[in-house]
């Protein structure tokens, strides 16, 4: 039998009114006094670090960090990646479970929200995650809903109403959010691609190693071209 934070994830409805919804709701009130306590400390990363990692269960890598005020409500169904930096006022709504990948960008008063209630039933949620891709940015006071995947290096204007699942390498806008333009990809995946075009591994290792940031990537790089 799934157990209530299992439930929330896969979509199935949840009453509230339940005996087994008590579990989720004492999770709640922990997240809320956490949260308290990270919005009420001085905004030192010594003091604010301990705290976000107590929220989410020793499950933030180092390398990420999100700037006080925030407020998360289920921070046992986000995965949070490398990389990443989260601004300030960040709400999450995370019921269904919140993905958030390598390297992504957040900016200030982004809400992510992965519950909705039945019409019929207010009581029951129905939760879709959200998983937001490897190096996209969020743009400030954007709203990304239910069932959202924003793809990787996808870039969300400031202000935008997400209600649809946004393509890697585009820039999306407006409420609802709709396609604006696309981006060039990555250094990584323009050698990709230009190798599949080219059909020649030493060229493109001669024309793009040198475009390749960063120590993980440029290993990603030398795997995918060996052996030459």
């Amino acid at each position: 039998m799934q157990g209530i934070f299992e439930q929330l994830r896969s979509g199935a409805d949840v009453d509230m009114a339940t005996p087994e919804y008590a579990e989720a709701i004492k999770h709640m009130t922990d997240c809320a006094n956490i949260c308290f306590r990270i919005n009420t400390t001085a905004p030192q990363p010594e003091q604010i670090r301990p705290l976000e990692e107590q929220l989410f269960g020793g499950n933030l890598d180092q390398t990420s960090y999100l700037m006080p005020p925030l407020q998360v409500d289920f921070a046992c169904q986000m995965k949070i990646g490398k990389g990443v930096f989260v601004n300030h006022s960040l709400t999450c709504m995370a019921a269904g479970g919140i993905t958030i990948d390598d390297g992504v960008m957040i900016g200030p008063n982004v809400r992510i929200v992965t519950d909705n209630h039945d019409f019929a039933n207010r009581m029951v949620l129905r939760c879709k995650p959200v998983h937001i891709g490897r190096n996209a940015w969020i743009g400030v006071g954007a709203i990304i809903l239910p069932g959202v995947t924003i793809g990787e290096n996808a870039v969300v204007a400031a202000g935008a109403v997400v209600t649809k699942d946004v393509a890697p390498n585009t820039i999306v806008g407006g409420n609802p959010a709709k396609f604006i333009k696309s981006l060039t990809p990555d250094p990584l995946q323009r050698a990709r691609g230009t190798l599949k075009a080219k059909g020649t591994k030493s060229e493109i290792l001669k024309t793009q190693l040198s475009q390749v940031d960063g120590v993980q990537e440029l290993q990603e790089f030398r795997q995918y071209f060996q052996p030459l």
